[in-house]
């Protein structure tokens, strides 16, 4: 007796199925980059007992422990013989938070520095998104027009006998107002300079040669600290009589030059990096040199050195704090005065002054870096993560 058997046709497409748990979303990444191995097991157990003795007290100190609110130093002591410890003071924070953003600019003329904050990043956001149109406008905008409007909105506007814009000298500027300033005039400044003294030192001109070389070993040669007091001491010293410059202008001289010269050996190494077919095939359309630099050579080698010249950035965004040595109160040197104020003197005073610039600098400098990740893959550089 012969069995028959039936075969039935989907004739629709079968519902998809969602991956394995074990194979997709979080277990599935910790499986394959955690815990792919036994190697990998250990040292990742190891990484998050490190990180829980790291920020376990940390975190006890910044937030458990920490005081939020208070008017003096009482409120950040812990009780005679109460036996309990008091983590942040972070009511300090609070009290002095204008001074850590703006030093002792005037309470009146506040509004000025906000406009400039304001100004700076409405222009600087969409210049950093590549899908906003218009970045030229933008460019010219960010590049020319706001350094002269904020010039005048910081230091005053005077025409004449009339004040339109209270004079406020720089002395008075501090805190983040000057942190901002030195980073943003330093990182503008070094990269052009840098990429010119970076040609020039790869220039067939002797004499181009030489002044580029010169120019390069000798800022990287001396710290920035003793550029710092060369500029805001010993160089009053050599000018003439009645011709005197402000001393944060002697200071943005210094660190854009300092910073010129390491930025002009990141962007050579990116021209080394350059195929020499890339030289030939511009010369062979009949491009100039500097048609062939703009057009060709230097869009290629900017691209490839991208992490050395945030590098640059970053780095010289933590210099500033080094004005401090020179008469100047940065964010850092405007905490350092605030903690010897009588006022708020407590065993953690200090340190909550210090976790304070840490968490502003750490987030100028992450975001730098995060940044410069977005481009590269935008710009499809480096090998693939």
């Amino acid at each position: 007796m012969s069995q028959t058997s039936t075969f039935q046709i989907r004739t629709e497409e079968a519902p998809r199925l969602p991956a394995p748990v074990a194979t997709s979303g979080f277990i599935g990444w910790a499986r394959q980059n955690l815990f792919s191995s036994a190697g990998n097991t250990i040292l990742t157990i190891l990484g998050l007992l490190l990180a829980f003795f790291i920020f376990e007290p940390l975190i006890k100190f910044a937030l458990i422990d920490a005081v939020w609110t208070g008017e003096n130093r009482d409120a950040c002591l812990a009780a005679e013989g109460s036996g309990q410890s008091v983590g942040a003071c972070w009511a300090f924070v609070k009290a002095y938070f204008p001074q850590f953003i703006y030093g002792r600019y005037p309470a009146a003329e506040i509004y000025r520095v906000n406009i400039v904050y304001a100004m700076f990043a409405a222009l600087l956001i969409p210049m950093a998104i590549p899908s906003v149109p218009f970045k030229k406008l933008n460019a010219i905008l960010l590049l020319v027009v706001f350094p002269i409007i904020s010039y005048y909105l910081l230091t005053g506007l005077v025409i004449g006998d009339a004040v339109i814009l209270p004079i406020v000298e720089t002395p008075y500027w501090g805190g983040l107002l000057v942190t901002l300033v030195i980073a943003v005039t330093g990182i503008t400044a070094s990269l052009p300079l840098g990429i010119l003294f970076a040609l020039g030192r790869r220039s067939h001109m002797p004499i181009v040669k030489l002044v580029s070389v010169i120019f390069i070993e000798f800022w990287r040669g001396v710290p920035l600290i003793t550029v710092l007091f060369m500029s805001s001491v010993m160089l009053p010293l050599f000018l003439p009589d009645g011709v005197t410059f402000d001393k944060l202008l002697r200071v943005l001289i210094g660190v854009a030059l300092f910073s010129a010269a390491y930025m002009a050996e990141v962007v050579r190494g990116g021209l080394q990096a350059i195929p020499k077919g890339q030289y030939e095939g511009a010369m062979a359309l009949g491009l100039r040199f500097w048609p062939m630099m703009g057009l060709i050579i230097l869009p290629q080698a900017l691209k490839l050195v991208i992490p050395g010249i945030v590098n640059t950035f970053i780095g010289l965004f933590k210099d500033t704090t080094l004005v401090m040595i020179v008469g100047m109160f940065d964010l850092l040197g405007q905490i350092n005065t605030s903690t010897t104020d009588p006022n708020w003197a407590s065993p953690t005073t200090g340190v909550t002054g210090y976790l304070f610039a840490a968490m502003v600098f750490f987030c100028f400098c992450f975001g730098m870096s995060r940044y410069s990740i977005f481009i590269e893959k935008k710009l499809h550089t480096g090998h693939k993560r």
